[in-house]
């Protein structure tokens, strides 16, 4: 299979469920999470060269990102071992399984990249699955001081030689969404494939409809739109064509990872026909259609158990 390289956060997600307080304490399980990184380990699951640049705490919850991650398969030859602690974040459950999220970033180990700490992500030395195809990036390390414009060249110096995916993933009790606003042109201009969720479509530009989003990227100039709708499925604009999926079945537990299990099966299927490494020039409307059903497959599996737990390739064989 092709390399993708990802960029970006290890999040320890401490799970606070609706019934999580118990005689005045939390009751938290705690997941290795981080909208990247969640990325990164579904594609590995799913059998890509998964590439990942991140910063890995040495502490405890560190210990247990980098265990996930190196079970899952993904590359770490390019990530580095910080000394400042891991991320945290609480993900509290509704009723209905729903995440809302707080972070825990000041002094952690997620955003002091440079960009020579992060050339080897784009530059090599490369394994068996050689050069990445394409570069993901996107959530709170894009967002945030100082990782946001250091990860923002490796994308512009990356975009020559590989196709360049974003996911924003916007936090607003974290970063301000007038920051989004600032930064998503921008970042359209970068990107080859540029994904949001309706939450994210709804803060960014409140009462738009996806097409209205769609058309105002593909002016800054992203090819691939694509929004994903939660129980409305999904939609997608390939340069004005528009593709619409339902959403897969599933038994819902939480939907903590959902979205960046849905973008890893996306780039996942679309690097398996080829389709990535530049432009997406050659993609047509069928084969979109066909990649957004199968990252709904994925992302359905991953919200029918507990924490972000995306499938691996058995699972969604046949």
């Amino acid at each position: 299979m092709a390399t993708i390289a990802v960029v970006g956060e290890v999040v320890a997600d401490a799970v606070l469920p609706p019934d999580g307080i118990v005689d005045g304490a939390a009751q938290l399980t705690v997941h290795p999470g981080g909208g990247p990184a969640n990325t990164a380990v579904t594609l590995a699951r799913l059998g890509t060269t998964a590439r990942f640049g991140g910063r890995l705490s040495g502490g405890a919850l560190g210990a247990l990102c980098r265990a996930k991650l190196e079970a899952s398969g993904v590359d770490l030859t390019a990530s580095e071992l910080a000394t400042e602690p891991a991320t945290l974040a609480i993900a509290r459950l509704d009723a209905s399984g729903a995440a809302s999220y707080e972070f825990y970033t000041d002094g952690t180990a997620d955003w002091a990249w440079t960009d020579d700490t992060l050339a080897p992500v784009v530059d090599g030395p490369f394994g068996a699955g050689g050069a990445p195809v394409a570069l993901h990036s996107g959530s709170l390390a894009l967002a945030l001081e100082p990782s946001g414009p250091v990860i923002e060249r490796l994308l512009a110096r990356a975009r020559g030689r590989m196709t360049v995916s974003i996911d924003p993933n916007l936090r607003p009790l974290l970063v301000p969404v007038e920051r989004y606003r600032a930064a998503i042109d921008r970042w359209a201009a970068l990107a080859d494939i540029l994904r949001v969720s309706g939450d994210d479509l709804e803060l960014l530009w409140p009462g738009w409809t996806p097409e209205q989003a769609a058309a105002h990227l593909h002016a800054e100039g992203v090819p691939l739109v694509v929004v994903s709708l939660g129980a409305d499925g999904a939609y997608a604009s390939l340069r004005g064509d528009a593709v619409r999926v339902p959403i897969a079945p599933t038994s819902l537990v939480d939907t903590v990872g959902a979205g960046d299990s849905f973008h890893g099966g996306l780039l996942h299927h679309l690097a398996g026909i080829g389709a990535l490494g530049g432009r997406l020039k050659a993609l047509t409307a069928a084969q979109l259609e066909e990649a957004l059903q199968y990252a709904s497959r994925v992302s359905a599996i991953t919200c029918s158990r507990p924490g972000a737990d995306p499938p691996w390739a058995r699972e969604l064989a046949g």
